[in-house]
């Protein structure tokens, strides 16, 4: 399924000023053209942008990602239809064993 590009959504007037950043704030003011959606106006962040559920969360390989803290966790993954990536926290021994867990199970991780 193809999903259409989303528009850059700006707050209003951040190309005229430096101080404004073009980080988004919804317009509340009475006679805002963006918050009326008039025509030409910059578009609104709305729920009829957002990605259809069955595309969520997913990896763009197209599996879903899992976190894995230990060996044990890993071993729960499907790897036909999971990704494993291994958490921050998870230290260089244990990292190591996660990894050489994972080549004899087949599971691919994303950040070995």
């Amino acid at each position: 399924m193809k999903v259409k590009k989303k528009p850059k959504f700006e707050r209003w007037m951040s190309r005229a000023y430096k101080r404004v950043k073009p980080s988004w704030r919804r317009p509340r003011g009475r006679q805002s053209k963006i918050r009326i959606k008039e025509k030409a106006k910059l578009r609104m962040p709305t729920p009829s942008y957002g990605v259809p559920k069955r595309l969520r969360y997913l990896h763009p390989s197209g599996l879903r990602e899992v976190l894995i803290h230990n060996v044990d966790e890993l071993l729960r993954v499907n790897p036909k239809g999971e990704v494993a990536r291994i958490a921050s926290k998870v230290g260089k021994k244990k990292r190591t064993e996660i990894i050489k867990k994972a080549e004899e199970l087949k599971v691919r991780i994303l950040n070995p």
